[in-house]
């Protein structure tokens, strides 16, 4: 790869503004999954008519599938096409995704708009990631990623309470989804008018780190990422783990705590205080996988998040469940910035892109597993047996990483050209 242009330094002080601007893009981002989270399993259910929890659930299917294949190609496609046009076709894509949950007919068009909000997540939600990998170099990558995951997952949070309160006053459609159509056109607008490309910044960094013997071509990084490796292995299932058990709470909490008597309202705080605390702590656990490195925060998330399922399985008390959401939001706090930043570390500059993509085609296809296995079983055996089974799950996907991964390469040793 050539030398980078004249100007371009990393480091989060030499490109603040266009970090600031990638973060603010991705609260639109998060924004537009927010929308979904309190409201979609109760127009399935009450507008609908949809009995099947599995049927109900179909929507988070449709849209885990896509995202994972969309990320898979994403690292591909940035490294040819460059990280802006990605971001600009993750963006038209979503476009159209809140107008057709206000308009669907039947819940098939909800399930469509579904696959499109996962090519968008999948597109834009990744650029945002490796954009900012790429701007502050690899000493500063855990708090590059816990402020881009802060601003998604916070609007999660918050755009979840907003929905379930006007739900409460205006009903389930159009007027909570009017959020999403301001989030999409803002995201569009600030991506297409605003935002540069950070090829460059890679360029830089490959200047100054070691030179790959050999390119590899996609297939042996998909290995490499997916088995190959131990600490991308590990990290790999961790993550679909993680999504899996977030795919189950996105479709079935609702649903459970529905049928236990709460209001749409008081569901709407408990599907905000998950995706909320997410995003806040991640300010602070990103820089911590930095200095006290990724595998203690994995292993002890993953067993908090575990905690937490129990918590909402055996409890039938408001107070318990929202004990529970900040536990679940605790314990994907640890585990979520560190993950990406333990691939970033695992993975060679020139195809950090890549890998980046195989690791979250694996951790997004876990919201499909997730949704679908749950469904299954509460079909079959109840709610309370769908989340139950998912936290054991959760618990050996720690004991997992706790075995395989070794703990990598402190990235505050590595060099870099410029401040971070």
């Amino acid at each position: 790869m050539s030398t980078a242009a004249p100007g371009v330094a990393l480091g989060l002080k030499a490109n603040w503004k266009q970090f600031a601007l990638l973060v603010l893009i991705n609260a639109f981002v998060g924004g537009m999954v927010g929308i979904e989270r309190t409201v979609v399993p109760l127009i399935g259910a009450e507008e609908f008519g949809v009995a099947s929890t599995t049927l109900i659930v179909s929507f988070i299917v449709s849209f885990g599938v896509v995202k994972a294949c969309a990320n898979l190609i994403s690292g591909q496609l940035a490294d040819i096409w460059g990280r802006k046009r990605v971001l600009i076709l993750g963006w038209l894509f979503g476009l159209p995704v809140p107008f057709i949950i206000i308009w669907a007919p039947s819940w098939g068009w909800i399930v469509a708009a579904n696959a499109l909000l996962g090519i968008n997540q999948g597109f834009a939600w990744s650029m945002t990631v490796i954009m900012k990998v790429d701007l502050v170099g690899p000493k500063s990558r855990g708090l590059a990623v816990g402020l881009n995951e802060f601003a998604g997952y916070l609007a999660v949070g918050v755009t979840a309470f907003l929905t379930g309160y006007l739900a409460s006053r205006y009903g389930l459609r159009p007027v909570p989804i009017y959020l999403g159509v301001g989030y999409a056109v803002l995201g569009a607008a600030l991506s297409i008018l605003l935002v540069r490309d950070t090829r460059e910044h890679v360029r830089l960094e490959l200047a100054n780190h070691p030179k790959q013997a050999s390119s590899l071509s996609f297939r042996e990084i998909f290995m490499l990422t997916s088995l190959g490796d131990r600490n991308l292995f590990a990290a790999s299932q961790a993550g679909l783990v993680n999504n899996l058990n977030d795919g189950m709470s996105w479709g079935l909490f609702p649903l459970f705590f529905a049928a236990h008597g709460l209001g749409v309202e008081r569901i709407g705080v408990l599907k905000a205080v998950y995706p909320a605390v997410w995003g806040v702590f991640q300010v602070a656990t990103g820089p911590l996988s930095d200095r006290w490195g990724r595998k203690g925060l994995i292993v002890a998330g993953m067993w908090v998040q575990a905690a937490g399922l129990v918590l909402t399985a055996m409890t039938r008390d408001f107070g318990w469940w929202l004990l529970a959401s900040l536990l679940l939001g605790l314990g994907t706090a640890m585990v979520y910035p560190s993950l990406i930043a333990a691939v970033s570390d695992a993975s060679h500059p020139s195809w950090r892109a890549r890998s980046l993509s195989v690791y979250r085609f694996w951790r997004d296809l876990g919201y499909a597993l997730g949704a679908l296995s749950a469904g299954l079983i509460a079909d079959f055996f109840g709610f309370s047996a769908a989340i139950g089974s998912i936290a054991a799950l959760t618990f050996l996907s720690g004991v997992i990483v706790a075995v395989a991964m070794r703990e990598p390469r402190s990235a505050a040793v590595v060099p870099t050209s410029a401040d971070s």
